[in-house]
């Protein structure tokens, strides 16, 4: 048998050993090891697997997995191949990590096997604050704006400061939120981590209680808004997680599949 050919079999079964355990093992450390197994499999056979798509453009420091986790309802996530612990990482704010937002939302695309591929003003991302998140390896949800968000967060964004964070409720039914319009229409040099941690700066007591939403307002300018999220906003304990403004199987938007 040749050699390269049994290694890599050997590193595909290793694979998906390791999602399995991501799927089966309520250890905060599973997605951590699917992230090496998936950057293990694509050097040495160059196939993503178990992951759906692995990018090391920028080097292994830089690089992302996106993967659909196996358990719960259909979840679509991206994961840095850096150790990144979550929301409170200080390199989230340096110079050097690179815009992990911008790569899931360019992500959108994989979207359109579930159906019609979500216009922007309905695709929206999501990164849960340690209070919330089940593994300790930072990773972004990728799904569509519930509807009910989509059309309170349109009513408002319009009238929202460019530039500053701004108390809105509305958004989720008795949570207010911290809002950021950013002006712009693609997030190329937009940084929600960054701008989240200078802005919030005193406001929000520990960066790590923070939840991070990112999507597409329907404006004049179809601009991208940034919402945050932290401990007490919704209630004196509560606080939002992905699920509650995301629909992470997109399944009520228009085009995509009904479930039998």
């Amino acid at each position: 048998m040749d050699i390269c050919f049994f290694i890599g079999a050997v590193i595909s079964v290793l694979a998906l050993s390791a999602f399995a355990v991501l799927a089966a093992s309520p250890g905060r450390m599973a997605l951590w090891h699917t992230v090496r197994a998936c950057v293990a499999d694509f050097k040495l056979i160059g196939a993503p697997f178990p992951c759906v798509m692995v990018d090391l453009s920028g080097g292994e420091d830089r690089g992302y997995v996106v993967l659909r986790a196996p358990f719960g309802p259909p979840d679509t996530i991206l994961a840095p191949t850096r150790k990144v612990v979550g929301v409170e990482d200080p390199w989230l704010q340096s110079q050097d990590a690179p815009n992990f937002f911008e790569a899931a939302w360019r992500a959108r695309s994989l979207f359109r096997e579930k159906g019609r591929e979500p216009r922007p003003n309905q695709f929206a991302l999501a990164v849960n604050s340690a209070l919330n998140r089940s593994q300790d390896q930072l990773h972004i949800h990728l799904g569509c704006l519930a509807p009910s968000a989509r059309r309170a967060l349109t009513s408002v964004a319009e009238r929202l400061p460019i530039g500053v964070w701004e108390r809105v409720g509305d958004i989720v039914p008795g949570a207010r939120l911290w809002a950021f319009r950013t002006g712009k229409k693609y997030l190329d040099g937009i940084y929600p981590f960054r701008l989240a941690a200078e802005g919030l700066a005193g406001r929000v007591r520990n960066r790590a209680l923070l939840t991070i939403f990112v999507t597409q307002a329907h404006t004049t300018t179809d601009e991208f808004v940034i919402l945050a999220s932290s401990a007490g906003d919704s209630g004196p304990h509560g606080q939002l997680a992905a699920e509650d403004i995301l629909d992470l199987a997109c399944s009520s938007q228009p085009g995509a599949p009904r479930s039998n």
